[in-house]
């Protein structure tokens, strides 16, 4: 081929060919500032303000952190969160499973509005959503009257408590199974159905075994989110002791009033649980690349 190029062009040799060059790179220095800028950064907002609840928190030695957990106030905050993610991380299930199918297999006009109204909470401040809790169920809200006349007390209470939770943890699982059920398509659905499989067995059988680390990673979410709701909790709560007040709020209320080791205290608790989140997580993330890879 080069005789022919020669040959072509009347040449005796060709030039060599060029080569390849280097991209520019940074200085070591500008490395090394940038990663001690992030590392020093890290230390000032995650690293020291964790170290110093656990500091605060064990203060006073190991049997003031222990009667905190055996309070009367905490156990009644530490079971009203559990009630908090028990009851709607169900429900945000079911319905982000409906929203993610009806979405993700279906085109129909509105459905980027329906999108974007699925992640409202996520733009909305969750201090605006209790408000607009607030003016829905108040006693001069819209529907106030009528349940004040039927003696149904959403304010103040767990039914307004689980609204506001569910309303902020609403958008997690359906924002989870969406890309994973239009990524696997409907063919193997399809198929199932022309076997003979109901739509139920095509569901157990075929969905939801594609979508089930999507799913779990959803649910860990939405449990996180439920557990360390403050903003909209204590909007509608109300924040009694021993009746409206979850372990965030119980943490609030302790600070405020000195009671700073039992603040730390449950503080820790929140941390320990943000850390089985953070785990559950890793676990979810590279058994969903497992998967991918295969």
């Amino acid at each position: 081929m080069t005789a022919n190029l020669q040959q072509d062009f009347g040449v005796d040799s060709l030039p060599p060919a060029p080569k390849p060059t280097n991209r520019t790179q940074a200085p070591s220095w500008v490395k090394n500032a940038l990663i001690a800028g992030v590392v020093f950064y890290l230390l000032l907002v995650l690293f020291v303000p964790a170290l110093n609840v656990f500091v605060q928190a064990f203060s006073g030695g190991i049997n003031g952190f222990l009667e905190t957990l055996t309070d009367r106030a905490f156990l009644s905050a530490a079971r009203l969160t559990l009630l908090m993610a028990v009851v709607t991380v169900p429900l945000n299930a079911i319905f982000g499973l409906c929203a993610a199918w009806a979405i993700a297999r279906n085109k129909f006009p509105g459905r980027a509005l329906l999108i974007s109204i699925l992640d409202l909470p996520f733009s909305i401040s969750p201090v605006v959503a209790g408000l607009m809790i607030v003016l829905l169920y108040g006693r001069n809200g819209w529907f106030g009257p009528w349940l004040q006349a039927a003696d149904i007390k959403i304010l103040f209470a767990v039914p307004g408590m689980l609204l506001a939770t569910a309303f902020v943890t609403l958008p997690f699982i359906a924002r989870e199974v969406i890309p994973t059920l239009e990524e696997i398509g409907a063919d193997q659905e399809e198929a199932a159905k022309i076997l003979g499989a109901s739509d139920w067995q095509t569901f157990w059988r075929v969905t939801l075994p594609s979508i089930r680390w999507s799913l779990l990673y959803g649910i860990i979410l939405t449990n996180s989110r439920a557990m360390g709701e403050f903003g909209a909790i204590v909007v509608v709560s109300g924040s009694i002791a021993g009746k409206t007040q979850t372990l965030p709020l119980f943490v609030e209320e302790a600070y405020k009033q000195y009671h700073t080791q039992s603040a730390y205290s449950a503080a820790v608790l929140l941390a320990g649980l943000a850390v089985v989140t953070l785990v559950l997580k890793e676990i979810m993330e590279r058994k969903t690349q497992i998967k991918d890879a295969e």
